[in-house]
C-alpha cells in the first residue's frame, strides 16, 4: 500500500495556506510550520485561485508550475510559478469549502504535477474532490493526519481513505478513474431490469446524417414509465431521472443511499475548448489514437471561450495569446479527428462576414436552446452545466477525467445526492429578478457555511411559477455557486411554451415528471420573495450579498458588464433594454468614465435583439456590443478589468478574486447593471427612476 511519510520523496513538506501572506512566504523560504503556528487558514479557496485562467493554457506537465499562483492572502498573491515544486511540498492544508467554483480539473492536476500527494481541508467542494479522486490525488478532512505526517509516521492508504464511499476508494486504489474504467467497466448495462428509454427517445424527425436528433427536432418523453408505485418509496424528480439512467457495476451494485457512488448513462455529453486538449491527451495516453468513443453522436463540442482571446486584457498583457491559440487548435484537432458535432462562436471579424447560418453560443445556453429535454441526463465539463435543469433534466458538471472516461465507456460518475427544496413564496416585486433571488440564497449563513455542497436544489413555489424559463435557468445555473450538484425545476406549461416557441417542439409531459408527495429532502429553504429587493454581492465572493438599498455609500464604477451564460439570455436582454430604453427617453447616455459591455449569450439571442430593434437603443446609450461568447466572466474577453483600482458591476455568476481581472467586481442583476451604467455608480433601476421623478 502507498503511504505518506514526511520529508521522504515524493511527499515532502506541508504547505499551510494561511490568511496571513507573511506565513506563506516563510514556508516558501524554507521554514516548516505546524497547525498551531500556521494561524488562520484560508476558507473558500477557489479553483480560480489554485489555477487562474492564465494557467489553463497548459494541460500537461507544465501545469505543475502553477498551483496556487492566484491565491489571495491579505490582498497579496504570495505564491509564484514553480514555488510549490521548489519548496518540495507534498501536502497542502486549507480551510472550509476548498476548491469551490469552476469544474477545472487543471487545479488538482496542477497540485499533483507539482508534487502534492495529499490535500487536507475542513470541507471540499464536490467537483474539486471528485476531480482529485479521478486523477489519484488523495483528499482528507482529518486534521489529525498533520501531526502524524510531521512525525514521519507511515499512514496506510486504507486509513487515508477511511470513511470514503466504496467507489471513491476503488478509484483511488486503482490509481485514478481511467485505470479503474479499464479494470471494472466493461459491458455496462442499465441497472433497471426493464430499462425505460430516456425522455426524448421518441422523435418526429431525425438528422439524416447520423440518425440522432438534430438541434431543433421534435421529441417526446412518452417512452418513460412512471416511477412511483405502491412498491417504491416516494422520490424526487431528480431521483426518478437518475433511476432511469443508472448503470450496474460491481462497485455500485448496492448503492442506493445519499453519499453512495454510482455511474449513469448520459443523454448528452459536452465539452468546451479549455478542456478538450486535456481530455484528448488523457484518452490517447490511456487508449491510443484514435480512442474508441462510445455513441459519438451524443457528444457535443463547443468553442465558446476563445473568440475574444486576442482582445482579452489579461491574455494580451501577459503574452498568453499564442498559448491559448494552441489550446484552441487542440480542440479543433480533436473535433476533426473524431467527427464530433461542433458549435463555434465567431470573432468580431468572422461575425462581420457571417451570412447568419452559424448557430453558436455559450455551451450552457446552447444546450437549453437546442438539445436538453425534460427527463434527460446532461453532463458537461463546466460547473454551470446545471443551467439546463430549468427544463426539468438532471444536468451537472464533471471534470476532464470524468468526461474522458464517459467518452469511451458511456458512464458518468456521480455521488447520489440529497436534495434541498427551495420554496419561493409570494410574488416578486417589480424590478426584482431571478439573479436577486440567487444572491439572496447565496447570502444565507447555512449556504455560506457549505450546507448546499453536493446537494440538488429543487426550485418550486408561487414565485417560481411566475418565472419564464430563461429566469429559471439563472437559478439552476447558479446552483454552482450554492455549492450544489445541480438545480432542477419540474417541467410545466411554461416549459412546454419555451420548447414550442423557441425550438418548435411539441413535448408531452408525463405524470412521473414531478417529485412525489412525501419525497425526502435534506432541508427546505423558504424565501418570501415578496420582501426581496434588488441585491448586489460585494467583491470577493458571490456569497457576499446585501440588499442594494442597505448600502449607505454607493461606489463609483468604471465598467458595467452584461453577459455570460447566467445573464446573456433573451429575458436578460429584455431587462437591459427596458432600462436603457428608459434612459434614452430621459436623454441619458453612459458617462465617459464608464464602459458598458453587452455580450449576447447565443446567436439566437443576438438575432432576437436585432429583430426587436434593441441594438439601436444599445448604440444610442453608447454600449459596446460583443458577439456571442464567454468573455469577461472567465477573464477571456473585453469587460475584464485591467487595473486593481477599477470597479466593475457585472451580471456574471461569480466574483472570486482575479476571476474578471485585478479590479473589484460587484455582482448584480441585469437591470441593476444597466441602471448603474447610466448613473456611473451602483444603483437599482427603481432608484434611478425615482431620482428623475423628483
Amino acid at each position: 500500500m502507498e503511504s505518506i511519510v514526511q520529508n521522504s520523496a515524493p511527499f515532502g513538506r506541508i504547505l499551510f495556506l494561511a490568511e496571513d501572506p507573511a506565513l506563506i512566504k516563510l514556508q516558501l523560504e524554507g521554514r516548516d510550520l505546524d497547525l498551531s503556528s500556521a494561524g488562520v487558514l484560508r476558507d473558500d479557496i477557489s479553483t480560480d485561485e489554485i489555477t487562474p485562467m492564465s494557467a489553463l493554457a497548459h494541460y500537461d506537465e507544465q501545469l505543475g508550475r502553477y498551483p496556487y499562483t492566484g491565491l489571495r492572502a491579505g490582498g497579496e498573491t504570495p505564491i509564484g510559478p514553480d514555488a510549490v515544486r521548489a519548496g518540495k511540498f507534498g501536502v497542502t492544508v486549507g480551510g472550509k469549502r476548498y476548491g469551490k467554483g469552476s469544474s477545472r480539473e487543471h487545479s488538482p492536476a496542477a497540485e499533483k504535477l507539482a508534487g502534492i500527494r495529499l490535500v487536507i481541508a475542513e470541507s471540499f467542494e464536490r467537483l474539486y474532490r471528485q476531480n482529485a479522486d479521478n486523477i489519484g490525488l488523495i483528499t482528507s478532512t482529518d486534521f489529525g493526519l498533520i501531526a502524524r505526517i510531521q512525525k514521519g509516521e507511515t499512514i496506510p492508504l486504507e486509513e487515508l481513505l477511511a470513511g470514503r464511499q466504496a467507489l471513491a476508494a476503488g478509484i483511488l486504489g486503482s490509481g485514478g478513474l481511467l485505470r479503474f474504467g479499464r479494470l471494472h467497466m466493461a459491458g455496462l448495462r442499465l441497472a433497471r431490469s426493464e430499462p425505460a428509454e430516456p425522455a426524448g427517445a421518441a422523435m418526429a424527425d431525425e438528422d439524416a446524417s447520423n440518425g440522432r436528433p438534430g438541434p431543433d427536432d421534435a421529441q417526446s418523453g412518452a417512452a418513460c414509465r412512471p416511477g412511483h408505485s405502491a412498491g417504491n418509496p416516494p422520490k424526487t424528480l431528480f431521483e426518478k431521472i437518475i433511476a432511469r439512467h443508472l448503470l450496474h457495476t460491481e462497485y455500485t451494485r448496492h448503492a442506493q443511499d445519499p453519499g453512495d457512488g454510482v455511474f449513469v448513462r448520459a443523454d448528452w455529453r459536452f465539452i468546451h475548448e479549455y478542456y478538450t486538449g486535456m481530455c484528448a491527451h488523457m484518452l490517447h495516453a490511456a487508449c491510443g489514437v484514435p480512442a474508441p468513443l462510445l455513441d459519438r453522436e451524443s457528444i457535443l463540442a463547443f468553442e465558446d471561450h476563445t473568440s475574444y482571446i486576442e482582445s482579452s486584457p489579461m491574455h494580451v498583457a501577459r503574452g498568453l495569446v499564442p498559448n491559448i491559440l494552441r489550446l484552441r487548435q487542440a480542440h479543433r484537432d480533436c473535433v476533426e479527428l473524431y467527427g464530433l458535432r461542433s458549435h463555434r462562436t465567431l470573432s468580431e471579424a468572422e461575425a462581420a462576414r457571417d451570412d447568419g447560418s452559424n448557430v453558436a453560443g455559450i455551451s450552457h445556453a446552447m444546450m437549453s436552446e437546442h438539445y436538453a429535454l425534460p427527463g434527460q441526463v446532461v453532463v458537461g465539463t463546466d460547473s454551470h452545466t446545471p443551467h439546463s435543469g430549468a427544463l426539468g433534466c438532471a444536468a451537472f458538471g464533471v471534470g476532464t477525467t470524468d468526461m474522458a472516461n464517459a467518452f469511451v465507456t458511456g458512464a458518468v460518475r456521480m455521488t447520489l445526492p440529497e436534495s434541498i427544496l427551495v420554496d419561493l413564496q409570494g410574488r416578486l416585486p417589480a424590478g426584482v429578478t431571478a439573479k436577486d433571488i440567487a444572491l439572496e440564497l447565496l447570502a444565507q449563513p447555512e449556504i455560506r457555511g457549505g450546507a448546499g455542497i453536493g446537494k440538488v436544489f429543487e426550485f418550486s413555489g408561487e414565485a417560481l411559477a411566475q418565472l419564464p424559463t430563461d429566469e429559471r435557468a439563472t437559478l439552476t445555473n447558479m446552483t454552482a455557486e450554492l455549492g450544489g450538484l445541480t438545480g432542477i425545476v419540474a417541467p410545466d406549461q411554461e416549459t412546454l411554451r419555451f420548447l414550442r416557441e423557441r425550438r418548435g417542439i411539441d413535448f408531452r409531459l408525463e405524470p412521473w415528471m414531478r417529485s412525489d408527495p412525501g419525497a425526502r429532502y435534506a432541508a427546505v429553504l423558504r424565501v418570501d420573495c415578496g420582501r426581496l429587493a434588488p441585491m448586489v454581492a460585494r467583491p470577493g465572493d458571490p456569497g457576499n450579498g446585501v440588499a442594494l438599498d442597505s448600502l449607505a455609500q454607493r461606489v463609483a464604477i468604471d465598467i458595467a458588464y452584461g453577459g455570460s451564460c447566467t445573464a446573456g439570455k433573451r429575458e436578460d436582454f429584455d431587462q437591459y433594454y427596458a432600462v436603457l430604453a428608459w434612459g434614452v427617453e430621459q436623454g441619458l447616455r453612459v458617462p465617459e468614465s464608464v464602459t458598458l459591455y453587452l455580450q449576447y449569450g447565443t446567436t439566437a439571442v443576438r438575432d432576437y435583439c436585432i429583430g426587436r430593434g434593441y441594438d439601436r437603443v444599445f448604440a444610442a446609450v453608447g454600449a459596446r456590443i460583443l458577439e456571442p461568447s464567454c468573455g469577461a466572466c472567465a477573464n477571456c474577453g473585453p469587460g475584464s478589468s485591467e487595473r486593481a483600482g477599477q470597479v466593475t458591476v457585472s451580471a456574471i455568476n461569480r466574483n472570486f478574486p482575479g476571476r474578471s481581472g485585478p479590479g473589484q467586481v460587484w455582482l448584480a442583476s441585469p437591470p441593476t447593471v444597466a441602471a448603474s451604467a447610466l448613473a456611473g455608480r451602483l444603483v437599482s433601476f427603481d432608484e434611478l427612476q425615482r431620482q428623475y421623478r423628483r
